[in-house]
């Protein structure tokens, strides 16, 4: 009975959180005379596909997906080489005033984004990037906090008699690294990666500051475009959230066991 009673509330609970996905989904396959109706109708009369494929062609959509995808994997790919190669230093090298340092590096996780917000639109402005897709990437070759303490923490798991054995082979410290560390690295690369990824994704707010050309613009800023100043066109924005929801859903899905690998072997040694 206590093992029943669990599962009927865990399904209760997964009822609440598919709800708004499930509406959204079935609002986008509605007619335009049944999404005001009230009390409302949760299955369309209908199911209008088609309304997929009109929302996507009201606006640029296929530029805003080129502008995301050069974002999003620029900027992941400069996450996993900057942090692996911080995370690496702070790990492995000894040098004065490293755990200083280091200590200030996660303090600037305190930080919130809106506080550097305006220095960082001053700096880019004064180097020419606004309204270009630099300010989006360029920042992501510098590392996250976050993301430096979680791939240190399993670099530190990781037992030093391989930096060894491979340093008497006359392996040097970037070869150790490339050839030694990182393919032991995975799980945590694959968390980095995915966590990059889906911020980059839905990033809403550095878009909106750092471009001005709608050719620049990314899928979260395609998808405002259809909120105007006398209505909102409901039934577009549902269907193009439904469309660009199904990336990060699908990365989910199928690295969910090394984001719970990752998360699960940084925390083994500090």
């Amino acid at each position: 009975m206590k093992k029943t009673l669990s599962y009927l509330a865990l399904i209760l609970l997964s009822l609440l959180f598919i709800a708004p996905l499930f509406w959204a989904i079935t609002t986008a396959l509605k007619s335009p005379q049944e999404l005001y109706l009230f009390p409302p109708k949760w299955i369309p009369s209908v199911f209008r596909f088609s309304n997929f494929a009109d929302a996507w062609n009201i606006q640029p959509f296929n530029l805003f997906l080129k502008n995301t995808l050069i974002v999003t994997v620029l900027s992941t790919l400069g996450q996993l080489v900057s942090c692996t190669l911080v995370a690496y230093g702070f790990a492995r090298f000894e040098f004065k005033g490293r755990n200083l340092l280091f200590l200030i590096v996660l303090a600037t996780m305190m930080i919130p984004w809106e506080v550097t917000m305006i220095p960082q639109y001053m700096e880019f402005n004064y180097l020419g990037w606004i309204n270009t897709l630099k300010p989006l990437i360029v920042p992501s070759w510098f590392g996250s906090a976050y993301f430096i303490f979680l791939l240190r923490q399993f670099i530190m798991t990781l037992p030093r008699e391989l930096d060894e054995a491979a340093t008497i082979d006359g392996a040097g410290k970037l070869t150790v690294l490339m050839r030694v560390i990182v393919p032991l690295m995975g799980p945590s690369l694959i968390l980095v990666a995915v966590f990059q990824m889906m911020s980059c994704w839905n990033d809403y707010l550095g878009p909106l500051i750092f471009l001005n050309d709608q050719t620049k613009y990314t899928l979260t800023l395609g998808l405002s475009q259809f909120k105007g100043m006398y209505g909102v066109d409901m039934q577009s924005i549902m269907a193009i959230t439904c469309l660009i929801s199904i990336p990060p859903l699908a990365i989910f899905f199928f690295a969910q066991r090394y984001i719970v690998g990752g998360i699960a072997s940084t925390g083994i040694k500090g």
